[in-house]
Order: structure tokens, then sequence, then C-alpha cells
């Protein structure tokens, strides 16, 4: 799960806080994404199967032709891919830059020459001051609250005043919240309030963006999960908010195409160790927040398992960030980004990438390979189910 650190608040402070002077704009852009040549020889394996098995019958000439060829002009479109290296003059704004991706982004970007717009939910406190500390006085830190249209007005007619020359180059939409529960411990207040920060934030910051965007002809990336279609326990409310993200950004993508804009979304799997997107609680208070015949059905051992089982499940995440990192660089950079970034373990990368096109009933089997998921059948209470079949 991606870093999703800005909260619904607002703080009072100065629109923005300038950078020092770096003693370098120069820089590269950073390690080389290996996710392009692991598909193209991912597709010429496929081929070299299809030639094996014509030769034991099993695949006409023509397809297994077709399969060699769709490798190749695979291998020749992204072997020619290049990157953006005019950065200088070119703008970015990225949303909830106060820790975690959008503020590690914003380090990157400031580092290679982009004019960055740092959008922290609090610009007084740490994060944005170690911003405006330690790069260029290129970035400048605005206070940006995804939910307020008031601070997204303001951050537009700030960003408008003070474009450099080559105009607003890209919208980064990184500000996110994230909570865990089962789908009945939530409140409706708690669908909003994701919803409100995860997809509706996003909209709100990128639709005024967009006559800006067209002109430069420029990018649009978003941050979504791979919560957006992998249907995780406990996860609901989350899963809701990315998916509503991924319909809107497709849809966008379709129609900014026209204008020679490219939109792409970032999925990362779990970096709960490389960021602060986990909402820590304790298994009290979700307790405390059910009615009688919820705690009936959901006791407490349960719960307190499930809560261990959470946090430990975040703990084994992905620690490097700089995987995440490279991928924006990469959809903000390249000339040919893709629409897609699915971050995750090689292992993980093959299942998520077979798991869309799964029949539902065998996407739905995977959960009762999990002991997790074992147990809690186990756990929860049943009408007629005495206390030895219970545990």
């Amino acid at each position: 799960m991606q870093n999703y650190i800005t909260q619904i608040s607002s703080t009072s402070g100065e629109l923005y806080i300038a950078g020092k002077e770096s003693e370098s704009t120069e820089a590269s852009l950073g390690p080389t994404i290996q996710m392009y040549q692991e598909e193209a020889l991912g597709t010429a394996a496929i081929a070299t199967a299809g030639y094996a098995l014509l030769y034991g019958g099993r695949l006409s000439c023509l397809a297994a032709t077709t399969l060699a060829v769709a490798a190749v002009l695979f291998i020749m479109q992204h072997s020619s891919k290049s990157a953006l290296w005019e950065t200088h003059g070119r703008a970015v704004l990225i949303t909830g830059c106060d820790s975690g991706f959008g503020f590690h982004l914003a380090k990157r970007l400031d580092a290679m020459g982009f004019c960055v717009f740092a959008g922290c939910l609090f610009p007084e406190e740490q994060g944005a001051h170690l911003l405006a500390g330690t790069c260029s006085r290129r970035l400048k830190v605005i206070k940006l609250d995804v939910t307020k249209d008031d601070d997204v007005t303001q951050a537009k007619r700030f960003i408008q005043s003070n474009l450099p020359e080559k105009g607003l180059w890209a919208v980064v939409n990184n500000a996110g919240v994230t909570d865990w529960a089962e789908t009945e411990w939530n409140s409706m207040s708690d669908y909003y309030r994701l919803a409100e920060v995860n997809l509706f934030g996003c909209i709100r910051t990128t639709v005024p963006f967009l006559p800006l965007i067209r002109s430069s002809q420029g990018r649009i990336v978003f941050m979504s999960s791979i919560l957006a279609f992998f249907n995780c326990l406990n996860m609901g409310s989350y899963s809701i908010s990315k998916r509503g993200l991924e319909a809107f950004a497709d849809c966008l993508r379709v129609e900014m195409a026209s204008f020679g804009v490219k939109v792409s979304l970032i999925q990362p799997g779990n970096f709960c160790p490389a960021t602060n997107i986990v909402k820590q609680k304790t298994a009290q208070e979700i307790w405390d927040k059910l009615d009688e015949n919820q705690q009936k059905m959901f006791n407490k051992q349960y719960i307190e398992l499930a809560n261990e089982y959470f946090k430990s499940t975040c703990k084994q995440g992905l620690k490097d960030i700089n995987i995440v990192i490279d991928a924006l660089v990469d959809a903000l950079t390249s000339t040919k980004p893709k629409f897609r970034y699915l971050l995750v373990s090689r292992v993980d990368k093959v299942f998520f990438t077979i798991l869309p096109y799964l029949p539902t009933f065998l996407s739905d089997a995977v959960f009762s390979l999990s002991p997790m998921y074992s147990k809690r059948r186990m756990m929860l209470y049943l009408p007629g189910k005495t206390s030895l079949e219970k545990f």
C-alpha cells in the first residue's frame, strides 16, 4: 500500500515557503526501471514457448509466428524509449508532500531541475520545512488540503503567478488516506472520509489544472493501489475509493489523449514499512465502535487476531521507496509512459497480472488458501454453532 499521509484537516500558515538555492541542479534520472525489460523478456519467452509447442504439433505456424512478431515489436518499442531531459523550465505540482512518496518525489524532481510545487497539508511542520531547507529555490511548499476548494483555488492562483517559462508540465495526485476494517465496522463517515481524499480530492485537484496541462501537453499521474482491483479482506472502504479513482483516471486518459496529454496510474503493493500510510489502532478501539450485535458476531478474540495480523502484514512489506519514486519519474519523463505501473515483488507480479482475468469463483477461492481466512471462519459467531465448533 502506497503512502497517503494527508489527513482531512487544515492549518493556518503562509501560502508557500521558498527553499534555499541548491549547490547543483543537475541530477540523473535515478536507477533505470527494469519493468519494461521484464515484460519484453516475458513476451519473448511466450513466443519461444509457442515455437516449442509448434514442433510438438500443438500450434499452427501462423500462431507461433504471430507470437514471435509481437515479442519483437514489443522489444523494439520499449528499447527505443527515451526520457525527457529538458526538465528545466517545467513545473510539477505534487500533492501530499508532508512525508512518504510525495516528499521523496519532490526532492528527486527538484534535483532533476524541475520547478516543484510541493502541496503540504501542514506547511508549518517538519516535512515542509525539510523540503524548503534541503531543496533549491525552485521548490515551493504550498498549503494544500485536497478536500478544500479554497485551498485548490489559492494554489492554482499562486502556481499561475509563479510558472516557469515552459509552464505546468504535470500534476501528481499523491495525497491520500487509508484505514482498515471489516465492512460492518465502518460508519458512513468512514467511507466518506476515504473517498473525500482518495477520489474526490484527486478530481478536485486535477480538473482546475487541465487547461495548463493541455497547454504543455504534459502528464497527469495518480497514486492508486493494487487494492483497486484486489478485493482484500478488511480493506473495502479503501478499495472503493481507489477503484473509483482508477475509473476517473481511465476516462480522463481517453479524453486527454486527443490533446497529447498522457495519464498514468501508479499501483503500489505493500509499502507500509517505507511509508506512514498505515493508521494504527488498537483492538479495544475497534471493539468500542461495535454495537451489541456486532460484538456478538465479531468476538473480541477475533478482533485482536485481525488487528495483530494486519500489523504483521504491514511489517512484511517492501522497504525500498525508490521503486515507487522511479516509477513516478518514469511516468513524468518517459516519452512513452505506461498506463499502469504495477509495483510489487516479482512473484506477486505474476499473480496480480493474472488475477484480473480469472473467473470470480477462482479469484474468490484465493482467500480460502489464507490461514487467516480459515481462522476467521472458525471464530465468527454462527447460530447453532457449539463452543467446540467455534474454536
